[in-house]
């Protein structure tokens, strides 16, 4: 059996995971998921990274596998460093940080990264500069694309406000040297699948998995993402 540890992207929290870690716990796995502190302007990404170490408690001799979702990516490869074991890496719908780039450096290097349209569906900044998502139907638009009309409304009431990204250059020199898997989604209208697939291959090294659907498989399709993590497990049999 194995620890899969789950991190969330902007606006969410450990409740976006809910129905994944079901359906990981029933096959016998142990999930965990944690609340980062996303609202803190203060807080770096290496912040984000000492919270999920904090948050790790596998059974010896389990095999751990890291989860990044979307900007969540910008946080598991710094997870390694903060001693805890960690057998591989799977970023999902994600933006890995580029090493010693900032967040924001990346958005003006990487352009087609990111959906830019979705700014649009968020409000104004609030005085200490965070933003939460202000039109439904724009939030479910570029990350619940496939859900139903109850799981799209059950999430974004739950979305929290994200703090502006910070300008600190990622402290990584290079990726850690471990099994990565990238997830990526074929109708994702956030992260650009294309940009997805070739930052996977070409920066990462990545096993690269296409998935059907749209940005949050965790909960539009959870079981088959389960199976998906499920199978990339090194002691599997």
């Amino acid at each position: 059996m194995a620890s899969f540890v789950l991190v969330h992207g902007g606006w969410h929290g450990a409740w976006c995971w809910e129905r994944l870690v079901s359906e990981l716990e029933a096959r016998g796995h142990q999930a965990t998921a944690m609340d980062l502190p996303i609202e803190d302007p203060s807080a770096t990404f290496d912040t984000y990274a000492s919270v999920v170490a904090a948050s790790m408690q596998p059974d010896p001799g389990e095999e751990v596998i890291l989860v990044g979702h979307s900007y969540g990516g910008q946080t598991i490869p710094l997870v390694p460093g903060r001693g805890r074991r960690i057998d591989s890496l799977v970023y999902l719908c994600a933006m890995p940080p580029v090493p010693g780039l900032s967040f924001v450096d990346q958005l003006r290097s990487e352009r087609i990264m990111l959906n830019r349209e979705h700014v649009a569906g968020l409000g104004s900044p609030t005085p200490e500069g965070t933003r939460a998502w202000s039109d439904p139907e724009l939030a479910r638009h570029f990350m619940y694309a496939d859900c139903n009309d109850q799981d799209a409304a059950w999430a974004i009431e739950r979305l929290r406000p994200l703090a502006p990204p910070t300008s600190d250059p990622c402290s990584l020199d290079h990726y850690p040297e471990l099994p990565t898997h990238y997830i990526v989604c074929e109708e994702d209208r956030l992260i650009n699948p294309d940009w997805s697939r070739r930052f996977a291959m070409e920066r990462l090294g990545a096993n690269l998995i296409e998935l059907p659907g749209s940005h949050s498989p965790f909960l539009s399709r959870p079981g088959h993402l389960a199976t998906v993590l499920e199978d990339l497990l090194v002691t599997r049999g």
